[in-house]
């Protein structure tokens, strides 16, 4: 199937990273953020002061005991922080200079069952790579989905290439293909951009129950809700899982060697870093060895990208999913009468301010809200950035008056935080469009499961 989408937006930003590995992230302390994981009641495995193995359980979720949450490095446990009512936000572990990994045995997928696949990402923490949905939290190991999707294209402004970070790791991304497969009795879907539609990366491993798609069209369309919802839709009870091409090459390094390997290849970009392009760090770092790569000035570094990451202070960590570091300019200094400015520089969809005519112009944009939050009014911007079959302001009344019927009429079985994150962007009324889905699949998922 060949997805052309005409609604959306793309910001050009300056800091674009180039294609190229240019060295390395290294940390000395690592974190593990519940927070990463959505709808995880954590338990913890570990006490402050104890050692771990790369691969050993940290935390494990109150729902599923099975479901763990692995230390990316060995070392010791120095920190666990924990805010309000005790809530658990992070666990710090000191790496060694040496890791040492638990090891896990090898599995060849093409003679194992679906069970003993399954068993192996447990036992390892790889499992929470697999996420579904509805709602975009980890799969439930005991649920069948109706489908696969593996989206290969990322349209986030500054965001990494899917393709780049795996391109040295074909025989393992056979291995992770070749499990997945056996995940679902439905289909496996892989969805390309349709201006590289057959990646040489691919070639040989599209076979059985994989079927290959193309997206054109601006942002989000590579985000993967998009895929699903053009693709296979997703109705009351029913499951899709997803998953990312580098989630698939560490369960085939898993699988062929035994070991879980937290090391993944990152893009550090944005219009603050002087030397945008590709690092490789382990997951969890800590981001203090970022400053050399900065700009003079106040910063805003982000992990993941610009549109749906989580900002970072000075003690901030790479987050679990995240493949990308953006870094923007703080800036929160009033202009002058800007509400009669022009508006050059400033991004926008509309006509009123003179940049509509640079939209074609990669820009470098800032922090700065423009604006603050006002009345919910209607101006029809949502519905130009939103490519859904859905309307998105009547879904977000809905959820911000906890009516579950009109929430599961209106699609939000469809749709997660990062397929409104352009609708936040345009809103007139800087309502916090993506905190506002968020709450309205928490409570979808606690009333309906």
């Amino acid at each position: 199937m060949n997805i052309r989408i005409k609604k959306g937006a793309d910001i050009k930003i300056t800091g674009q990273p180039k294609q190229e590995v240019l060295g390395d992230l290294k940390a000395d302390v690592y974190a593990i953020k519940p927070d990463d994981f959505k709808f995880l009641h954590p338990k913890l495995s570990v006490k402050e002061g104890n050692t771990v193995k790369a691969g050993q359980p940290i935390i494990y979720s109150k729902d599923d005991h099975r479901i763990t949450i692995p230390s990316p490095v060995s070392g010791q446990v120095v920190e666990i922080v924990r805010g309000e009512k005790r809530k658990l936000l992070a666990i710090k572990i000191l790496a060694d200079k040496e890791i040492e990994y638990i090891d896990f045995g090898k599995l060849n997928p093409e003679n194992a069952s679906r069970e003993q696949i399954i068993e192996k990402l447990l036992a390892s923490g790889l499992w929470t790579l697999v996420r579904q949905r509805p709602y975009g939290c980890i799969a439930n190991p005991e649920d069948k989905p109706k489908a696969i999707f593996i989206s290969c294209v990322d349209t986030a402004p500054i965001s990494a290439d899917p393709l780049f970070v795996i391109k040295d790791k074909k025989n393992y991304l056979k291995t992770g293909l070749e499990a997945i497969k056996k995940l679902t009795d439905g289909k496996v879907h892989l969805t390309f951009a349709a201006s590289n539609p057959n990646p040489e990366i691919f070639s040989g491993l599209i076979s059985g129950n994989i079927e290959t798609h193309t997206v054109s069209g601006p942002h989000p369309a590579g985000n993967v809700g998009v895929h699903i919802h053009y693709i296979d839709p997703i109705n009351r009870g029913e499951r899709v899982w997803y998953l990312y091409p580098q989630d698939l090459a560490m369960i085939g390094e898993l699988l062929e060697t035994g070991r879980y390997n937290a090391s993944k290849i990152v893009a550090v970009a944005g219009p603050m870093v002087s030397n945008p392009g590709y690092y490789n760090i382990i997951s969890g770092g800590s981001l203090k060895g970022l400053k050399p790569l900065l700009k003079e000035g106040h910063t805003r570094v982000i992990s993941g990208n610009i549109l749906t990451g989580v900002r970072q202070d000075d003690d901030g960590f790479l987050g679990y999913y995240d493949y990308t570091i953006s870094v923007l300019e703080e800036n929160h200094e009033p202009e002058f009468l800007g509400w009669l400015l022009p508006g050059i520089g400033k991004f926008t969809i509309h006509r009123a301010l003179l940049n509509w005519f640079q939209n074609g112009k990669a820009l470098p944009y800032n922090t700065k809200m423009n604006g603050e939050e006002r009345p919910f009014v209607v101006t029809g911007e949502y519905e130009q950035v939103f490519p859904f079959d859905i309307y998105p302001v009547q879904l977000l009344k809905a959820i911000m008056v906890n009516d579950i019927e009109k929430m599961e009429q209106l699609g939000l079985y469809e749709v997660v935080e990062e397929d409104f994150a352009l609708c936040e962007v345009v809103c007139t009324s800087k309502i916090p469009v993506q905190e506002t889905v968020y709450k309205g699949l928490e409570l979808l998922k606690s009333e309906v499961g």
